[in-house]
């Protein structure tokens, strides 16, 4: 194998399969990026076998060939080199060899035959949107996904497909995230997949403003390319919980108030609760909102905020980072807090936009 190229040419692809390498590797194989040059053209292939990255360039080829180098040194030099220097790229013997100008280094190297690959895909349907709505599917919701929770199927993000929808759904089993978006000119199938937490990670990456793209959807694969980039991932092979049953069908109170100022007054009251639990309570009375927190060494923290709400006084606890995530996703000014009484859950959304939704179990204080 051998080809020229500009700095930023290689570094470009390389930058983008490189978040799926992992420090510590089961395989070695799994620590290297897997480069083919052909037709004029080099792709770089990461992949930890759950999530794969491809991401292809146009480059002069002299000798075609593939092999598997270590990814993050490659990565390394390529980002030390000059900018706009020219760099060769040979293969001698088990060896990578690449110069520019009279930096020269030599890497090691693992059969392009050993690095493991995603089976075909084999695309029950389908679809296509902007990067932009994707993205915004994924940032709404990708904070209340579980980390590493024995119930498998939390660690991870649902689509779920109607006729003429797309929701994204995430939960940990103590709050969910819910947004939704049409699909127009589209008819897909009904169906319901999970994405797994690094794939949605390594999406929300790679996603930006500009442009369409496609989503192939197989019986244990998701793949969406976007430009010159090929993201394919495992779905997680679990049933997700029937969240339509957690979200309020009919709360009894209404609290409005300003989004920002119930965040400032949230992240200050924040500093003094139980950097365990998190727990702050909220006092409700006629059109007041009351926020407490205390901790271990009994240092208390209280703000008074005036809202609009005419409900019954009460008193609820809730995990303050799930509120400050929740309230995070609104982009209105005003934001909505629906609730019923204080063992129920709270339902956060912008006023008169039931697209996202967001919901909070209480806690006991």
């Amino acid at each position: 194998m051998k080809f020229t190229t500009q700095r930023e040419t290689l570094l470009r692809p390389l930058q983008a399969v490189a978040g799926v390498v992992e420090r510590r590797q089961t395989m070695p194989i799994l620590a290297n990026f897997l480069l083919v040059a052909k037709d004029n053209q080099l792709s770089a292939t990461a992949t930890d076998l759950e999530v794969e990255l491809v991401a292809t360039t146009e480059i002069d080829v002299a000798t075609p060939g593939e092999i598997t180098v270590p990814g993050r040194k490659l990565l390394d030099i390529c980002r030390a080199l000059p900018d706009g220097a020219k760099v060769n790229v040979s293969t001698k013997a088990d060896r990578l060899v690449v110069q520019s100008g009279r930096s020269r280094f030599t890497l090691s190297t693992l059969a392009a035959t050993d690095f493991p690959s995603v089976e075909d895909i084999q695309p029950q349907q389908s679809l296509k949107m902007s990067q932009k709505d994707c993205k915004r599917l994924l940032d709404k919701t990708h904070f209340a996904m579980a980390h590493q929770d024995v119930r498998y199927y939390l660690n991870g993000l649902l689509l779920d497909i109607s006729d003429s929808w797309i929701r994204a759904v995430a939960t940990d089993g103590h709050r969910l995230a819910l947004c939704e978006m049409p699909l127009d000119g589209q008819k897909p199938t009904a169906q319901q997949v999970i994405v797994p937490r690094k794939g949605v990670l390594e999406l929300q990456r790679l996603l930006g403003d500009e442009g369409e793209i496609e989503m192939a959807i197989g019986a244990n694969h998701v793949r969406i390319q976007v430009a010159n980039i090929r993201f394919t991932s495992k779905l997680v092979d679990g049933r997700f919980p029937e969240y339509d049953r957690v979200i309020p069908s009919s709360p009894r109170f209404n609290l409005l108030t300003d989004c920002e100022t119930l965040k400032k007054a949230l992240q200050r009251a924040a500093i003094l609760s139980n950097e365990k639990y998190r727990g702050i309570r909220f006092g409700l009375a006629q059109n007041l909102l009351r926020i407490q927190a205390h901790n271990p060494e009994q240092e208390e923290a209280e703000e008074e905020l005036e809202v609009e709400y005419d409900g019954e006084a009460m008193e609820i606890g809730f995990n303050v980072n799930y509120l400050l995530d929740a309230l995070g996703s609104v982009e209105a000014d005003k934001a909505e807090l629906l609730l019923t009484d204080t063992n129920s859950s709270c339902l956060i959304q912008e006023p008169g936009m039931e697209h996202c939704k967001y919901v909070v179990m209480p806690m006991r204080l």
